[in-house]
């Protein structure tokens, strides 16, 4: 009689909030979450990008379903009726968030006004917090956990993204003094770190093509691995970190960078 192996990461039967979901790393994530079994509301401004996840997350045969909202998270009005959404389709609780809703815009400390320091700090940080802290009593219930998408910018320093960098240190930061505050409740907090990944990230800061795909070429330097990363590889971490595969780690920052946080050039 042969016995089956189960896998080691398995979502079947949990329910998740995506943010960020319909494009790039949130959209792998969330294809991935609900290929593991996963239920999954899938959060973005972008109501053409969640219709197309929401046909392809429908051709996957596992168990759950796939729910869209469209919404700011930066707007609280708009938040309120994404709980009310994930209390309808949830209830009291679920399982796991995922913080993934960020841009990266360019500026040094000379050239960054503050609007721009609170539109990237508002997307990237405030709205974070605050989805947290209403998520907060659901994933207490549940015992489950937290997922923050932050960068290799928040553990290591890069002139002329100023705005950027302050918004995922200060991300790390609360991924650990959360990670504190909620363990004795029995929810786990942890972060991703990415280096270069191909998405849209780039793109939407203001690179032209031929300046990204120069851009793509560097990276091959500034990366050990020789190369930037996939989504679909920081998917796989963020499903790991969300599973019962990862029940004894919180507080993590964890780099997914192809070891650009260990390089110092010479």
């Amino acid at each position: 009689m042969t016995s089956t192996i189960p896998s080691l990461i398995d979502l079947t039967g949990k329910s998740a909030l995506i943010t960020g979901a319909s494009v790039g790393i949130g959209r792998a994530t969330t294809i991935l979450f609900r290929q593991l079994g996963a239920s999954v509301i899938a959060v973005a401004r972008n109501l053409e990008h969640l219709k197309s996840l929401t046909e392809e997350c429908e051709k996957i045969k596992t168990n759950g379903f796939i729910h869209t909202v469209s919404a700011d998270i930066t707007k609280e009005d708009e938040v309120e009726a994404l709980f009310k959404s994930v209390h309808q389709k949830f209830g009291s609780k679920f399982d796991i968030l995922v913080n993934n809703a960020g841009i990266l815009e360019k500026g040094s400390i000379l050239e960054t006004n503050l609007e721009q320091y609170d539109r990237v700090l508002g997307l990237n940080l405030r709205a974070q917090y605050n989805i947290t802290q209403k998520a907060a009593k659901c994933l207490i219930e549940a015992k489950g956990n937290i997922v923050n998408v932050s960068s290799v910018n928040g553990i290591r320093s890069f002139p002329g993204v100023l705005a950027y960098n302050i918004s995922k240190s200060g991300l790390d930061q609360m991924t650990s003094c959360i990670a504190l505050e909620l363990a004795s409740a029995g929810v786990r907090v942890n972060s991703v770190n990415p280096g270069v990944t191909v998405t849209e990230l780039h793109r939407r800061s203001g690179m032209n093509n031929a300046d990204y795909e120069k851009f793509l070429e560097h990276s091959k330097t500034t990366h050990a691995l020789g190369r930037a990363g996939e989504a679909k590889e920081v998917a796989n971490a963020i499903a790991f970190l969300a599973s019962d595969a990862a029940s004894f780690i919180t507080g993590v920052t964890l780099p997914v960078d192809g070891g650009r946080h260990a390089m110092c050039p010479r």
